[in-house]
C-alpha cells in the first residue's frame, strides 16, 4: 500500500534554490562519468554548464568493491555486457580527492555541485564535503538499504524511476514517506539514447499522481522532448553534457554538447515564461501588444447618423466600425432600446459609459507641481473646455506632422506646452537616431528636425514655454535579442552624434526612459539604452541632457532586471525635467491605470518630491483620451493625494 504522509512537501531547498511548483525549473548537467577519467575535462565540462546556465553540474561516485560483487569484479562468471561496464568504471572512475577539488571549483565559479552516489561509503564521503542534496540513480531506485543511508543525511534527494515499474516506484514512494524523507521524482527513460516511442512523457502525470513533486531526465536526442516535459510541468530537468558525442562511454550519445546545452537552457527559459505563473488567474488578461492590435484591427459600435440626447436607440441607429477604440459590439444588445444619454455625431464612437454609470468628469485639481494632460491637435479646444490644465503635452503622429497648428488655432493659450515627437514615421520607419545603418540615422535626424522645426512654431500659441520640451524615444532597439553591452556604448555614441547635428536653438530634447520590452506594431522587441537609472543618469551628466522619466517604462525594466525601481528614480531625479505617470504590469504590461499595477504612488510621490519638486507631468494612460479623456481623469483624480 502506498504511504503518504499527512502533508506532503510542495518544494525543496538545495543549496540556497527553492525548487518546486511556480519556481524556475532547477536543470542538473549531469557530467557523470563522461570527463572519461581526465580531471581537467571534467573541469571543462563544468565551464560549459555554468556558461550554458546550468544551476549545477553533478558527478558520479562509486567504490566499486561495494558496488559490485567480487566475482563480478574478478570477470569469472558474467557476461561480456558487465565485462565492458567494468571496464569503463574501473578506467573512467576520479579518486575522492580529485572529486573535492571539483566541488572547490564549482564553489569557485558559483555552480551548485552534485553527486550521485552508488553505495554507502560515498554517501558518507559526500555528507562529508557537504553536498545539499542527493541524487538516486534510476539504477537504485529500489535499493531501499542504499536510499535510508541518503536519508539519514538529512538531505533532500531527486529519484530517478527508470528501469523501474508502477509497482516498484510506489515501493519506493512508501518508504521515503515513511522515512518522512524530503524528495522528488524524475520520469526517466534509462536507455543512451531513448527511442521517443520509449519515453511516455505523460507518465509524469501519473508520477504526480503519486508525489506532488515531479521533474524529467532525459537520455533523448535533441532536446525538444525535454522541453515538452517542461511544459508538462517538470520542476527539475537532467541532461547529460559531453564536450563530444564522438567519445567512448555509454552516455556521450545521449549527451548534449556545450553549444546545444545552451540552447536547451535559453529554450527552458522561453518556456517557462510563456507557461506564465503557476497562480495565474483564471481570467485572460490582455496583453499590451493585444490591446493595441484590438484598437487598430477590432471594431467598435458608432452612431449610424446625429443622434440627440434622450432619443430612444434603434438597430438602424448603430453600425460597427474599425478601429476598435468605442464600445465592442459585443454589447451592442444592451444599446437598443436605451435613452441616448448625450448627443452624438454620425461616426462617434460609443462607449461603457453610455450603458453604464461610469462616466467620469474632470474638475479642479491641486498638486504641488505644474500638471497637464497629453493631446493631439483636434483635442485642445474640448479638453481646455473642460479642465484647466498648466501645460499641454502634444503627442504628434506622422501625420499631424504635416497639419498646420494656424487650422486648430487662432489665439494664444496662457499655459505650457511640451511635444512628444512621434515614434512612428511614413513606410513603417521607426525613429531611431543610434541605428548603425546610417541612411535610416540620417532619416531619423531629419525627421526629428522637422519635430523641433514644428515645435518652434507651436510657441506662437503658447508664448509662456521660453524652451518648450520635445520627448523623443531615442531607439536603441533590436529585433530578436537583447545586444551585448558593450553594443550600447556604441548606441550612445550614435545618439550622441545624431543630436550634435540637431539645430535645438528654443527646444530641449528629452530622451525618455524606455521599457525592456517595448511594442512596434503590435509585436515585441527588445530596448537597449536609456533603460538603467545610474547608466541614464551617467549618460546624461556626459551630455549635459535632462529626461522625461516614464515610471510604467522604468517600473517594467525594474521587474525586469531587478533593480530597486525607487533608487532608480531617485538616482534620476536631478535629471528629470518631465514625467509620464501610468501604473504597470510585469515585464510589458504599460501604461496602465493609477493603482491597478505594481507601483506605489505614495512612496514616489515622496521621492519627486524630494529629488524632482518642479519637475512637470502628465497622466500617460493607455486608451486615457477615450470618451473625451475619462481616463486622464481617472488618474488625475487618483493621483492628487499623493502629489
Amino acid at each position: 500500500m502506498l504511504h503518504v504522509p499527512h502533508q506532503a512537501p510542495f518544494f525543496l531547498t538545495i543549496g540556497d534554490r527553492k525548487v518546486g511548483p511556480g519556481q524556475a525549473c532547477f536543470v542538473i548537467a549531469e557530467i557523470g562519468n563522461n570527463h572519461n577519467g581526465d580531471f581537467d575535462r571534467a573541469i571543462a565540462l563544468i565551464d560549459a554548464a555554468k556558461a550554458a546556465g546550468a544551476d549545477c553540474a553533478k558527478f558520479q561516485m562509486r567504490k566499486l568493491d561495494e558496488v559490485y560483487r567480487a566475482s563480478s569484479l574478478s570477470g569469472a562468471e558474467d557476461d561480456l555486457s558487465v565485462e565492458y561496464t567494468l571496464d569503463l568504471l574501473r578506467r573512467f572512475e576520479l579518486s575522492t580527492q580529485d572529486q573535492k577539488r571539483l566541488l572547490d571549483y564549482c564553489n569557485q565559479v558559483d555552480i551548485l555541485y552534485l553527486c550521485t552516489p552508488w553505495d554507502p561509503s560515498s554517501v558518507k564521503v559526500l555528507d562529508g564535503f557537504g553536498v545539499p542534496a542527493f541524487k538516486v540513480a534510476s539504477a537504485d531506485l529500489t535499493n531501499l538499504p542504499l536510499q535510508a543511508a541518503m536519508v539519514a543525511t538529512k538531505k533532500p534527494l531527486i529519484a530517478s524511476t527508470g528501469m523501474s515499474t508502477t509497482a516498484e516506484i510506489e515501493a519506493a514512494i512508501s518508504f521515503l514517506n515513511g522515512q518522512d524523507a524530503s524528495f522528488a521524482l524524475l520520469h526517466c527513460q534509462s536507455t543512451y539514447p531513448a527511442a521517443l516511442h520509449n519515453i511516455n512523457l505523460r507518465f509524469m502525470e501519473r508520477l504526480r499522481e503519486m508525489h506532488p513533486l515531479v521533474g524529467y531526465s532525459g537520455h533523448e536526442r535533441g532536446h525538444a522532448v525535454t522541453l515538452a516535459a517542461v511544459a508538462l510541468g517538470a520542476i527539475i530537468i537532467e541532461r547529460h553534457i559531453t564536450l563530444d558525442r564522438m567519445m567512448e562511454g555509454p552516455d556521450h550519445a545521449a549527451s548534449l554538447e556545450p553549444a546545444e546545452y545552451a540552447a536547451l537552457m535559453t529554450s527552458i527559459r522561453e518556456v517557462e515564461l510563456a507557461l506564465g505563473p503557476i497562480d495565474m488567474p483564471r481570467q485572460r488578461i490582455l496583453s499590451q501588444g493585444e490591446l493595441i492590435n484590438r484598437e487598430n484591427l477590432g471594431k467598435s459600435v458608432v452612431a449610424a447618423h446625429d443622434l440627440a440626447e434622450g432619443a430612444i436607440i434603434r438597430t438602424e441607429d448603430l453600425l460597427v466600425r474599425s478601429p476598435g477604440q468605442g464600445l465592442a459590439p459585443i454589447h451592442l444588445p444592451r444599446l437598443i432600446g436605451q435613452k441616448a444619454k448625450r448627443r452624438l455625431k454620425a461616426d462617434d464612437y460609443f462607449f461603457l459609459s453610455d450603458i453604464e454609470n461610469t462616466g467620469v468628469t474632470p474638475r479642479e485639481y491641486k498638486f504641488n507641481r505644474p500638471w497637464g494632460i497629453p493631446v493631439r491637435y483636434h483635442d485642445v479646444k474640448a479638453f481646455l473646455a473642460r479642465c484647466k490644465p498648466d501645460l499641454l503635452e502634444f503627442h504628434l503622429s506622422y501625420s499631424d506632422m504635416g497639419r498646420p497648428p494656424a487650422d486648430y488655432f487662432d489665439a494664444s493659450f496662457d499655459i505650457d506646452f511640451a511635444v512628444h515627437a512621434p515614434e512612428l514615421f511614413e513606410g513603417s520607419r521607426l525613429m531611431d537616431l543610434a541605428t548603425d545603418d546610417e541612411e535610416y540615422r540620417r532619416y531619423s535626424v531629419r525627421q526629428t528636425q522637422r519635430v523641433i522645426d514644428i515645435t518652434r512654431s507651436l510657441k506662437k500659441y503658447f508664448p509662456k514655454t521660453a524652451r518648450p520640451p520635445i520627448v523623443c524615444n531615442v531607439g536603441g532597439f533590436s529585433m530578436d535579442a537583447p545586444f551585448a553591452s558593450e553594443k550600447k556604448t556604441h548606441l550612445y555614441e550614435t545618439f550622441a552624434k545624431s543630436l550634435s547635428e540637431l539645430d535645438v536653438e528654443g527646444v530641449e530634447i528629452l530622451p525618455q526612459t524606455m521599457a525592456p520590452f517595448p511594442w512596434h506594431f503590435g509585436g515585441q522587441r527588445h530596448q537597449n539604452i536609456f533603460i538603467f537609472p545610474e547608466e541614464t543618469a551617467a549618460i546624461c551628466r556626459k551630455m549635459s541632457l535632462n529626461m522625461c522619466v516614464d515610471i510604467s517604462h522604468t517600473r517594467l525594466a525594474a521587474n525586469h532586471f531587478g533593480f530597486d525601481f525607487y533608487e532608480g528614480i531617485a538616482v534620476l531625479g536631478p535629471y528629470t525635467r518631465h514625467y509620464h505617470l501610468g501604473d504597470s504590469r510585469g515585464v510589458d504590461g504599460e501604461g496602465l491605470q493609477i493603482g491597478d499595477g505594481d507601483t506605489d504612488f505614495g512612496k514616489l510621490g515622496e521621492i519627486m518630491a524630494r529629488t524632482a519638486p518642479s519637475a512637470w507631468f502628465i497622466p500617460e494612460i493607455w486608451q486615457g483620451h477615450k470618451n473625451l479623456g475619462e481616463g486622464f481623469w481617472i488618474a488625475l483624480e487618483r493621483l492628487e493625494p499623493y502629489l
